[in-house]
């Protein structure tokens, strides 16, 4: 009876073992469910892997040293993030329907987030807030009229315009006695680039000044545009005091400029960067220019996209500091914050063994 008495309790006793490993078995398998089954929306963004990470940008296109400078610094932290980075250029800022095409490249590629450099301030509005429902959207360095992105690296336009139009009322009152002067206006396309932005910044800075905007000429920043319109300007209106405007016609405008009696030369004046420009303003044949650190500017755009995929954070809305850049300041340009090496070409893309 002792025997057998003790055989049960040794029954019972690796019963009541089996049972409580099949219950802490139970319990693991349901936490695993229970992990697996979380809704997407309870995931933080944060959980993308930096390897795989993929942005898309799409540029206005790559025709100037100005947008060659973002490519540069876009590719380049593109390659210090350990990120895959795909360029498309949409060939000039007439071809919104080529950019939109290519939006649905970037989609059709499965971006992380979609760069774009709009052709367009208006005409895109729809097709943006529509993709940022899905994939994340950030504007690149043209403003656009819809907020329903994720967020924006650039400077303001406006200021852009109304530090070229400060500036040049200084200059004014300190060489010619605040007289009356006239000023030919190249702001770029008329519905992109931050054209109509700077155009209102520069009116406004010009306020209750002596110096009157006798011209506004729209055109694509293309030599042949700008050299058309500059050579039409310099023909229709005689003794203009001062030609301001795109980078493009600036650096055009050495030369026309230079075909004139020395009483009659008006002097030059870029409301952003180029590598054209930089030389004729250390060449004394460009009075001034704005610098919006265009490198700084592309490395900035690469950070905001991929913190936000890595934290789900970001700061809606970043730029650089813009630098006015003149014959007594040009010394301490940094210029590797805003323009390219001379011997850089464009780069379409990056892939993830390229990062240093």
């Amino acid at each position: 009876m002792k025997i057998l008495l003790v055989l049960l309790l040794i029954i019972v006793h690796c019963l009541l073992l089996l049972s409580t490993s099949a219950a802490a078995d139970q319990d693991q398998l349901n936490n695993k469910r229970a992990m697996t089954t979380l809704p997407i929306s309870d995931l933080s963004i944060g959980t993308v892997s930096k390897g795989k990470i993929k942005l898309c940008a799409v540029y206005p296109h790559l025709k100037d040293s100005y947008w060659l400078s973002i490519n540069f610094g876009m590719t380049e932290q593109a390659k210090q993030r350990s990120i895959e980075l795909k360029v498309l250029d949409a060939g000039g800022y007439q071809n919104k329907d080529e950019q939109l095409r290519q939006i649905e490249q970037c989609i059709h590629w499965q971006a992380s987030a979609i760069l774009v450099g709009s052709v367009n301030f208006e005409a895109l509005n729809q097709k943006l807030a529509q993709v940022n429902q899905h994939t994340p959207v950030f504007a690149l360095v043209n403003e656009i009229a819809t907020k329903n992105i994720s967020g924006r690296t650039g400077v303001s336009w406006y200021q852009m315009g109304y530090q070229l139009g400060e500036y040049l009322v200084k200059h004014n009152q300190n060489n010619f006695n605040a007289t009356a002067a006239k000023l030919a206006w190249f702001p770029g396309p008329k519905r992109g680039g931050g054209s109509l932005q700077s155009t209102q910044g520069l009116q406004a800075a010009l306020v209750n000044s002596p110096i009157e905007i006798i011209t506004i000429e729209h055109g694509l920043n293309e030599k042949i545009t700008q050299f058309s319109l500059l050579k039409n300007t310099l023909k229709k209106y005689n003794n203009i005091d001062y030609l301001a405007g795109n980078a493009v016609m600036a650096e055009m405008a050495i030369n026309e400029v230079g075909k004139l009696a020395k009483d009659l030369r008006p002097e030059i004046l870029s409301h952003y960067l180029s590598h054209g420009v930089y030389r004729g303003i250390k060449r004394h044949k460009i009075l001034m220019a704005n610098s919006d650190q265009m490198v700084l500017q592309g490395k900035m755009a690469i950070n905001q996209a991929v913190e936000y995929l890595q934290t789900g954070k970001v700061k809606a809305l970043q730029a650089p500091n813009i630098i006015t850049i003149d014959q007594k300041t040009i010394q301490k340009l940094k210029t590797e914050l805003s323009l390219s090496p001379s011997n850089f070409k464009p780069i379409y893309s990056v892939k993830y063994n390229e990062a240093y």
